[in-house]
């Protein structure tokens, strides 16, 4: 079987590209002049024009400095990445702080960049960002130029509210950018593993890709080879030197190794083409094959019955999928794993059990997710944890169902249970349409 190690496939570290950072700060750039002039020239209210343009130019300058100096396509570091989003709360304070503080309604902007770095960042920054949010606020609470309004008739807040805002403010950073940094972590998760999964369709399938090429290489050079083992038999039979029949006698044996070689080739091609049908209890067999010598007593149970037994394709997903869970039964058992398998006209089930410690009950639930592991294996192997993500995910992709449980007290280990419609199971795929 195929293994993926740790080695072979390692998540993407996250970055942001340049260029989506700078339209986030074109756009803030664009609404908070829309706003300034909305309020000032709109309705005529009171607003510090000169040091909120100021604020506002001074962040244009930087967004040009920066797509002039860098390529905006370039992925920032994480720690880039944050300090641009620092300042874009940094810049926010600071025009709140002309405009209000809390008492402005875009005070919850804050909320915007650390959303941003809960979707894109590692926890660490998004944390840091959250503090600052809510140090900005803390600090427009007590010190801020008065709310732009009606001379009139001036807006006076009482601090109750104020109170009310900066806590709303605060629960509204940490919940929201909690929620977003779980989602944005499970689906990052889900597409890493996935692109584990294909990692292993595409080593099977070149695998069979070769195996096909050595038939089709076996084929073409037999009938060349059969000539000159016939041509220098005939020639050792006439030619009476000793020095040329020696050599002749020579040709004949390395033409008559070579044809051996490429029988044995052809022999194993033949029995593991991707298109070719093999029972139920032989798929069993090779897949259990690799793992009797690891000192666990590998029982397989075939039961009998009035039905023929199922005969379907020799599927790649198939085989990986239940290797993978033999393999792990393997791994986890003490002294014995058990593979049973029955059928009728409509259902095949094969079920892979072992006696050892079983599955812990805080993950029973979710075992098959990506990313999950604890592995307490005789050599206490490490993983990535996505052995029985692929497995389950290869096998579900033919049709199969698969559960996973534990023995009933007083017996202890794990029990994997696969069940195929029959119909589908029998059905002849190619390998694409398998991992399509």
């Amino acid at each position: 079987m195929t293994e993926l190690a740790a080695s072979d496939f390692r998540p993407a570290q996250r970055h942001i590209r340049l260029d989506t950072i700078l339209r986030l700060r074109w756009l803030a750039v664009l609404g908070q002049l829309a706003a300034i002039f909305i309020v000032a020239q709109g309705l005529e209210f009171n607003v510090e024009i000169v040091p909120c343009v100021s604020i506002i130019a001074l962040s244009a300058a930087l967004n040009l400095a920066l797509q002039t100096v860098s390529n905006p396509l370039q992925r920032l570091e994480p720690m880039q990445a944050a300090g641009l989003l620092a300042l874009n709360i940094v810049e926010l304070a600071g025009l709140l702080f002309f405009t209000g503080g809390l008492q402005n309604p875009f005070s919850f902007l804050f909320l915007a960049p650390v959303l941003i770095s809960a979707t894109a960042l590692p926890a660490r920054f998004t944390f840091g960002l959250g503090v600052l949010a809510v140090a900005c606020a803390s600090v427009l609470f007590f010190f801020h130029l008065p709310l732009p309004w009606n001379s009139d008739d001036p807006l006076v807040l009482p601090p109750i509210y104020l109170v009310g805002v900066w806590l709303s403010i605060a629960l509204a950073i940490g919940v929201t950018s909690l929620y977003s940094f779980q989602v944005t972590e499970e689906a990052r998760k889900l597409a890493d593993a996935l692109a584990a999964t294909e990692l292993v369709l595409t080593r099977e399938q070149h695998l069979t890709q070769l195996d096909g090429l050595a038939a089709a290489a076996a084929h073409e050079l037999g009938t060349p080879l059969a000539t000159i083992f016939l041509i220098s038999r005939e020639l050792e039979k006439t030619v009476k030197e000793p020095n040329f029949a020696a050599d002749l006698k020579t040709l004949r044996e390395q033409t008559q190794r070579c044809r051996d070689i490429l029988s044995k080739i052809t022999q194993l091609s033949s029995t593991g083409a991707p298109f070719d049908r093999m029972k139920l209890s032989e798929l069993i067999e090779e897949v259990v094959a690799p793992h009797r010598d690891f000192g666990v007593d590998i029982k397989v149970r075939i039961a009998v019955a009035i039905v023929a037994e199922p005969v379907g394709s020799r599927n790649p997903a198939i085989l990986y999928g239940v290797g993978n869970i033999v393999e792990n039964a393997v791994d986890f058992a003490r002294t014995t794993v058990e593979v049973n398998a029955w059928w009728n006209k409509d259902t095949i089930e094969l079920v892979i059990s072992d006696d050892g410690p079983g599955i812990p009950p805080d993950i029973l639930n979710r075992i098959g997710e990506p990313y999950l592991s604890r592995r307490r294996s005789k050599d206490e192997g490490g993983g990535l944890g996505l052995g029985v993500f692929i497995a389950r995910t290869l096998l579900e992709r033919t049709g199969a169902k698969v559960s996973f449980t534990n023995r009933t007290f007083p017996d202890h280990g794990a029990v994997v249970q696969i069940t195929w419609p029959r119909d589908r199971f029998e059905a002849i795929e190619t390998f694409e349409e398998t991992i399509g």
